[in-house]
């Protein structure tokens, strides 16, 4: 069922009648085994249901209840009988939506009314606008150190980040649905949740269509990080689909994490890894390392502050080596992609036609 209110407004026209003028906005929220994370953000969607034509659920494939509690929310249920990914599922949930706007989210986050209604007045009052993204909040669900870091990592890169964005962000993008598949939508040979958003977001730059990062428009994230976890979605979901994605495409942005303090931070970092090795035969290449950390320390300096702000000193100082770490196994990454890339290219090249 469309989660639409008629009741009256103060100027005699009705919710059903003003969620009709421009832009409508289609939720589209893909879902596998959301567990409680998703029932939050069902309920934050309860809250905007009668600001948009309808909400959709995308259920890939999922053994848990998440279709039914979708249905007692009120939203439009898709059942995938298979998992393909979030790609596939935010593609077949495109196919059926009826909005001028396709507002996706992520099933591990909640939002405000304000953020909806930040989505509207953007593209009321840029009706030339292809696509925006938002940003995560700055206060995390999850309290554990691990996750207020990442979470709280990923808030400061999108609120430093240009407001001319250079690429689609899936967890809380809206993109004009004309334009959505003028481009193709998400590419679904992502089986898994990688980088199908910033691959869209390429294509969409490609095609000049103009993205805008809007950093008051924020959501909450819900995601509970743990060491494994974290690790494996950096580096194998993220870092070498995205180098590879790098590679296609010959962009190297300045931007969110591709920042050239983040290239130079990740040169010193392994600079430092090689001054610990070498200095147990050469001592004095200890004070070379001693060097490079306080140049490390003193151009990733606004990132420490941010943290100090938020969080303080004791977890500031936690922050320090999980966030050269990030640099170490990034830099892995952008090598292990880098091969990946050639490899299969050069077996393409080399390929019988």
């Amino acid at each position: 069922m469309k989660t639409r209110n008629t009741e009256s407004q103060p100027d005699g026209e009705t919710s059903d009648q003003f969620t009709q003028s421009f832009p409508t906005i289609s939720i589209i929220v893909p879902v596998h085994n959301g567990g409680d994370s998703f029932r939050q953000c069902l309920q934050s969607l309860r809250a905007v249901a009668s600001r948009v034509l309808e909400i959709i659920v995308v259920d890939d494939g999922g053994t848990d209840d998440s279709s039914l509690w979708a249905e007692q929310a009120g939203a439009i249920v898709l059942r995938l009988s298979t998992n393909g990914g979030p790609a596939r599922a935010r593609n077949r949930g495109a196919e059926i939506a009826q909005g001028d706007i396709l507002f996706f989210i992520d099933a591990d986050v909640t939002l405000t009314p304000e953020t909806l209604e930040g989505v509207i007045q953007t593209f009321r009052d840029r009706p030339t606008l292809a696509a925006l993204i938002g940003s995560y909040d700055d206060a995390p669900d999850a309290p554990n150190f691990l996750s207020q870091y990442k979470n709280l990592f990923h808030h400061y890169t999108h609120q430093t980040g240009c407001e001319e964005a250079t690429t689609f962000w899936g967890a809380c993008g809206a993109i004009q649905r004309e334009v959505f598949w003028a481009v193709g939508g998400f590419d679904e040979r992502y089986r898994y949740p990688s980088v199908e958003d910033i691959e869209l977001g390429y294509r969409l730059k490609q095609a000049g269509y103009p993205i805008r990062l809007c950093k008051d428009l924020q959501v909450k994230h819900l995601k509970h990080w743990r060491v494994g976890s974290l690790l494996r979605a950096e580096i194998f979901y993220r870092a070498i689909p995205w180098t590879e994605l790098i590679w296609r495409d010959r962009r190297f942005s300045n931007d969110l994490n591709l920042k050239n303090a983040s290239r130079v931070s990740l040169i010193l970092t392994y600079a430092l890894f090689a001054c610990m090795i070498a200095g147990y035969w050469w001592s004095l290449v200890w004070f070379v390392g001693v060097g490079i950390g306080c140049m490390l320390l003193w151009l990733n300096l606004p990132v420490y502050r941010f943290f100090y702000r938020k969080r303080g000193l004791l977890f500031t100082l936690q922050v320090i080596p999980w966030h050269w770490l990030y640099f170490l196994y990034g830099g892995l990454a952008f090598a292990a992609g880098t091969l990946r890339y050639y490899w299969r290219n050069g077996l393409k090249a080399n390929s019988p036609s």
